[in-house]
């Protein structure tokens, strides 16, 4: 957590006249796209291609035009609201978001299991999620660099898959929803310290607007 705000500070945000939060001007989404490894400015798990007949499947339409912003304006102002105190992050870049959720929240150590306490919060989450339905869902798993692949890969890949299947049990439909576990590849601090370690053992939802070329094949 401390990780992302402190890289928001130093690439340079714009606050919104209207709510009061602060965004990443262009110049800070340049500055630390290579930072973030394309969590926000890459396609969703296996593409949007993959999942159109799911999409189509379960119903959904897809966003146009300046309906898209506004659609993730709303979106992301409730999730602020829904996480403010919770120690997750909520990160915007365009018309995509990203929750950071750092494992001390979520997780005990070496399991796999939403904390109790946490469900609240997912609770809330899925609540909007199921809301705004009209977005695809991907949840990432992360580790810090100690320990070995034959540890941190499953581990980061069930991480995400808990959270994954908690929100299709909270309502979300699975058709939105991809996982991937990246273990220790994707660090957003170093792990050479024990505050950068606890900062890139995280679990994220990325959230991208369905639009009507992805519904159309």
């Amino acid at each position: 957590m401390a990780a992302i705000g402190a890289l928001l500070l130093t690439a340079g945000c714009t606050t919104d006249p209207e709510t009061g939060q602060k965004r990443m001007s262009k110049a800070g989404i340049g500055a630390i796209a290579g930072t973030l490894g394309g969590y926000l400015m890459g396609d969703i798990i296996g593409g949007s291609n993959d999942r159109t007949a799911k999409i189509v499947g379960a119903g959904l339409g897809g966003l146009a035009g300046a309906g898209i912003g506004h659609y993730m304006d709303e979106q992301e102002k409730k999730l602020r609201q829904q996480t403010a105190g919770t120690g997750v992050d909520v990160v915007r870049q365009g018309d995509e978001l990203l929750l950071n959720m750092p494992s001390g929240v979520t997780f005990d150590t070496n399991s796999s299991t939403v904390k109790p306490e946490f469900q609240s919060t997912l609770d809330q989450v899925a609540s909007t999620l199921s809301q705004y339905n009209q977005t695809f869902i991907d949840v990432y798993g992360h580790t810090d660099s100690t320990g070995n692949d034959a540890i941190n890969v499953p581990l980061s890949q069930n991480r995400a898959q808990s959270v994954a299947n908690y929100l299709t049990l909270r309502g979300v439909q699975s058709a939105r929803i991809g996982t991937q576990g990246f273990a220790a590849t994707r660090p957003i601090a170093s792990n050479d310290t024990p505050d950068g370690r606890q900062a890139n053992r995280r679990v994220e939802i990325k959230i991208v607007p369905i639009k009507q070329e992805d519904v159309q094949g």
